[in-house]
């Protein structure tokens, strides 16, 4: 089996923003030791049910907010990791943090455990913003953090920002780029707001306090970050994210990589999703249960574990089209037409042949011969992606 990635699933957080729709909690800050221990424990069960010992290449800590769990269970959690799989000496292992959650020490201690990059939560510098969006932490805690990083021995950043929010101007935004600049990241990753079902923003909306987003601005702020950060040396490699170069090598994420490249990959915690031997696995949602299922259940069939939910597998026809929804969005790389021939046994023109015309004849897609033969999204179909996704699903 080809190298893995492991998602861990930290569903804690100190508040939950209003725009938030992932599977996070605030006030359970109690359970963190239990289920710690029980996400270990999910570690070693998945491993032991794997039929052989499993490669992987990158670990990712996302939340929630990861940070909020003392370094010494991040150090003990990736221990077991080590004891349970084959982890790549040169692996990615990353952590998302809140700048409001951590100090030096908590930093130093992370990079203690073999945490080597860190994605900090930071939305906006405008005051204002971040009232809006509900954040705890304001940019003077954002450039602490970053410097303190920088201390503990991190060379490998991410910075989260979102843009196209209610009331937000063109002038805020492009000031936001020119201090996400100046706090020279490795990465940046920028999404556009959306007010999804089930969050307080949506609930808001609803009652009319708060603004319709406006799409045409958003998309206007889009082409002023590509603008600005192509000035600034980060070259853009997917439809939301950013990375500078380093000695040749875009640093670009690796374990996000494993997603839009659609190569198995583990969920490991409450709510993780995953996609291993073909099938997608979930799994159960409220931290408790996840709990009590770890401390009652043990080994079962791989790749199931006590907390899986749902186990879903995927007919080629279904592969086919994830791989196309997500493979696009690597707006260089694209979808390689001797991959996908290679994987399926079928060529992108015989299974796409149709939409590929259609969607190039709209400018929204152009074959290119890097490094092979592939098709990508253009300029314009970066902006019009899930569009252009549709066609494939």
């Amino acid at each position: 089996m080809q190298p893995l990635s492991l998602y861990l699933h930290i569903p804690f957080c100190r508040h939950r923003c209003g725009y938030c729709d992932f599977n996070t909690y605030a006030g359970l800050e109690a359970l963190m030791p239990a289920y710690a221990e029980a996400l270990q424990r999910e570690v070693r069960l998945l491993a032991e049910a794997a039929p052989g010992r499993l490669a992987v290449g990158t670990v990712f800590f996302g939340g929630g907010t990861p940070s909020l769990l003392p370094a010494e269970t991040i150090a003990a959690t990736l221990a077991t990791l080590a004891e349970a799989y084959d982890i790549a000496s040169d692996a990615e292992i990353s952590l998302e943090a809140n700048p409001g959650t951590l100090d030096l020490a908590k930093l130093q201690g992370l990079r203690a455990a073999g945490v080597n990059r860190l994605s900090f939560g930071v939305q906006s510098a405008s005051p204002e913003e971040l009232r809006l969006l509900e954040r705890e932490h304001d940019f003077p805690d954002v450039i602490r953090a970053v410097q303190w990083a920088r201390q503990a021995g991190f060379d490998n950043l991410n910075l989260d920002w979102i843009f196209g929010l209610p009331g937000q101007s063109l002038d805020s935004w492009r000031r936001n780029m020119q201090l996400a600049i100046q706090l020279a990241p490795e990465h940046l990753s920028l999404y556009a707001l959306s007010i999804e079902h089930g969050t307080p923003f949506k609930d808001m909306a609803g009652r009319g306090l708060l603004p319709e987003l406006d799409g045409d601005l958003a998309a206007d702020m889009y082409e002023l970050a590509a603008d600005t950060l192509g000035a600034a040396g980060y070259e853009q490699y997917e439809i939301s994210n950013w990375a500078k170069l380093d000695g040749g090598e875009l640093l670009a994420c690796r374990h996000n990589l494993q997603y839009w490249r659609s190569l198995p990959y583990a969920g490991l915690g409450a709510g993780a999703h995953g996609y291993l031997a073909g099938q997608r696995t979930a799994n159960v949602l409220a931290p408790a249960a996840y709990i009590k299922r770890l401390q009652e259940g043990g080994v079962m069939e791989f790749p199931r574990t006590p907390a899986t939910a749902s186990l879903t597998p995927l007919d080629a026809q279904r592969e086919m089209g994830e791989v196309m929804m997500m493979g696009l969005r690597l707006v260089q790389e694209g979808v390689s037409q001797q991959d996908f021939a290679g994987r399926f046994g079928r060529g992108l023109d015989e299974v796409y042949g149709p939409q590929i015309e259609r969607l190039a004849g709209l400018g929204l897609l152009e074959r290119v011969n890097r490094p092979a033969d592939a098709i990508r999204l253009t300029e314009r179909g970066r902006l019009l992606g899930n569009q252009v996704f549709l066609e494939f699903v």
